[in-house]
């Protein structure tokens, strides 16, 4: 079994930053494409970042490009999305989430196999 937990939310206001980690046990972070997810009241959940196993791989929401920025520390179990220049509409709760599959299927919500319970960003206009 694997546990996932993210930590490093918080109120910040619009223009800021932040820094979310979310820790793994149970099994080495680097068997796993690891990625960010989000959910707003009200909205769906919604794809934010990816990162595959060595690093090298990225991909983005069009939403975050440029602003934010995955990256992991296998030694550590660690993956990290550094938040810059936030803005309200960033508000949300934010998952991690561990998949088996590889980066090619990043995008598929439904591929990944361990969630975290997320941690809440509050970004004030």
């Amino acid at each position: 079994q694997v546990q996932v937990v993210e930590s490093g939310g918080g109120l910040v206001q619009a223009g800021g930053s932040l820094r979310l980690s979310c820790a793994t046990s149970g099994r080495t972070i680097s068997d796993y494409t690891m990625a960010w997810f989000r959910q707003a009241p009200g909205k769906e959940r919604e794809f934010v970042a990816a990162i595959g196993w060595s690093g090298t791989s990225t991909g983005y929401a069009a939403s975050v490009k440029g602003r934010f920025t995955i990256s992991r520390d296998n030694a550590k179990n660690t993956m990290y999305l550094q938040m810059n220049s936030l803005k309200p509409e960033d508000t949300a709760v934010y998952f991690c989430a561990a998949s088996t599959h590889s980066f090619s299927v990043y995008l598929m919500e439904h591929l990944y196999d361990y969630w975290g319970q997320g941690t809440q960003v509050t970004v004030s206009s």
